[in-house]
């Protein structure tokens, strides 16, 4: 079977994106779209839209065991197991194999890295959650005196995130808010009345904004090609066959393709980017065929590497050459380094009682959002950390799973799925994790992948600014909780969350910055020192801020795509 999808090898391109995910779909699009003959390459296997979402429509009763992990997959994904849900038998073939697929972690460290190697990457995977960055968060480091300044601000993106809403979709509520700019939004998934009194209750007695999440779903009545509205079956991880959320397989590659410009190669694995010592440039990437590890070159302009923040870092780290030693673009030692993620698994729950006689239709895939509330302009508590968390949670009636111990049959199993169980309540927080220049990653060639590879080991933790945020994380959620009446408030902080890439939101590795000194790119996600060479996925962070970034490494990514058509237009790329 080729390899080729679209178009076939066409020897030279104008550009090469290596990874076909959220960052990489972008990318893609837009490069097609403006023209250029674009070559899509990816180190995994081929998902087709709808046809290759095996499990979309498979009931409880249609896999072993409701899809529990056997032991023997738990051996062979030992630490993409560490989330909990990412090795459901329902979506665990959307994440790599731990031992043909290895890492390593320095003693007393751990990076939980959740990798998925197939076309539209972790777009298949992804929670959904759409946020736009305001100037509090691209302002945050120049005034906290942490890591670099962001070269940028909201004024530079806005255009950006409009661009990329009103393509994917994204619902929500128009709130006003200094710190959590508005988009252009799709009509709001509805709360229920729970999360409505709770809602009420936290701004009325502490001044606390709920809203629902912002979400990549569609709903509402607009159009968008070869997608229909969200279904609420919450089985998105399985891949969604209506196009009801946003992924590159239901989005950016059929719009690419549609330019006829794109080809996309699979089991592609980028081992480095070639530079040229006359020109000054990258020439193009070396790959290794996953399945036959023959070495093939192919050359572009311009190289965007999109294969995911440790991913498109470590290529980099191993392209090396005279005027590189120590990896492409690293004058300034930054490359894998300052590893940031979104620290979790703390926050409170409860029981809400007085709506026994309420229940909801369909699985809502979504549930509320309280933004940050924290150290924000005109907050006058003081804090002993900085920055700051918002909160995901909702409420729900216990689902029919829960009845079941040893089982109930017959009789005494119907009576029970029809008498719906308490309401319970909680809200989960997710904290900004700072840039330190010792969070960081680097390549181990005395231990290789199958492909010759050098493997990638992490030396990160959590810091003192991290550990104090968490205290209040825990406290606020049983103070918010408790503001509504919520019986039976527990707080928690989970011991097994305290490492970094549980929030698989892992960024930094290349960060952008005004000084090549300092920084890896500029404000154009241009390496400084190698300039058609473009990183667009969370590599290029300045800080973390505390929403979720897909949104953001959306925006970046279409503005890189224009830039670098423009230059390429101009000849000066």
């Amino acid at each position: 079977m080729s390899k080729f999808y679209y178009n076939e090898d066409q020897g030279s391109y104008d550009a090469i994106v290596v990874g076909s995910g959220i960052s990489g779909g972008w990318a893609t699009k837009e490069l097609c779209e403006r023209g250029l003959k674009t070559l899509l390459l990816e180190r995994g296997r081929m998902i087709k839209h709808i046809e290759d979402y095996t499990t979309a429509h498979m009931d409880p009763w249609d896999i072993e065991n409701n899809g529990t992990p056997t032991p023997a997959q738990l051996e062979r994904q030992h630490k993409q197991k560490r989330t909990g849900y990412t090795v459901s038998r329902y979506h665990s073939h959307f994440f790599v194999d731990d031992i043909d697929h290895p890492y390593n972690e320095e003693e007393g460290c751990r990076f939980d890295w959740m990798r998925g190697y197939h076309v539209g990457g972790r777009s298949l995977q992804w929670g959904r959650q759409s946020y736009r960055w305001s100037d509090i968060a691209f302002e945050a480091n120049k005034k906290d005196g942490v890591g670099v300044d962001w070269p940028v601000r909201y004024k530079d993106i806005e255009p950006w995130y409009t661009k990329v809403e009103e393509h994917i979709g994204v619902s929500g509520e128009a709130l006003g808010l200094e710190q959590l700019p508005d988009s252009k939004f799709l009509p709001m998934m509805e709360l229920n009345s729970p999360e409505k009194a709770l809602r009420k209750a936290a701004m009325e007695k502490l001044g606390i904004t709920i809203t629902a999440g912002r979400t990549a779903h569609i709903t509402g009545d607009k159009q968008f090609e070869g997608r229909t509205k969200c279904q609420f079956r919450n089985r998105c991880m399985r891949g969604c066959p209506f196009g009801g959320y946003f992924s590159s397989q239901s989005s950016t590659l059929p719009a690419a393709v549609k330019t006829g410009n794109l080809t996309l190669r699979v089991d592609s694995i980028v081992s480095e980017v070639l530079y040229d010592e006359k020109t000054g440039k990258a020439s193009g990437v070396k790959i290794i065929d996953r399945e036959t590890k023959e070495e093939i070159v192919y050359e572009a302009k311009v190289v965007f590497l999109c294969a995911s923040a440790i991913a498109s870092a470590a290529i980099l780290l191993n392209s090396k050459s005279e005027r590189f030693p120590n990896g492409l673009g690293n004058d300034s030692d930054q490359l894998g380094r300052n590893i940031m993620d979104h620290h979790l698994g703390v926050g409170a729950g409860g029981v809400i009682e007085g709506y026994e006689d309420e229940y909801y239709k369909g699985r809502r895939p979504n549930g509320i959002y309280i933004p940050q509330f924290q150290n924000l302009p005109g907050d006058k508590k003081k804090r002993t950390y900085l920055r700051g968390f918002g909160y995901q949670g909702g409420a729900s009636r216990s689902n029919y799973q829960s009845i079941i111990a040893e089982y109930a049959y017959g009789k005494d199993l119907k009576d029970a799925i029809l008498k719906p169980g308490q309401w319970s309540i909680g809200i989960g927080g997710f904290g900004e994790i700072l840039p330190h220049p010792e969070n960081r990653m680097y390549l181990d060639y005395d231990k290789k992948d199958q492909w010759g590879l050098p493997t990638v080991t992490f030396t990160t933790k959590f810091r003192e600014n991290e550990y104090k945020m968490r205290e209040e994380m825990k406290s606020a959620a049983v103070e918010i909780l408790e503001a509504a009446g919520v019986k039976n408030v527990r707080g928690y902080d989970n011991p097994n969350s305290h490492g970094i890439g549980l929030g698989i939101h892992e960024m930094g590795t290349a960060r952008m910055g005004h000084d090549p000194k300092t920084s890896v790119v500029n404000k154009y996600n241009q390496v400084h020192t190698c300039k058609n060479v473009f990183m667009t996925d969370g590599a290029f962070m300045t800080s973390a801020n505390c929403v979720n970034p897909s949104l953001t490494y959306m925006a970046f990514s279409a503005r890189a795509a224009n830039y670098a058509a423009d230059q390429i237009e101009k000849g000066l790329l």
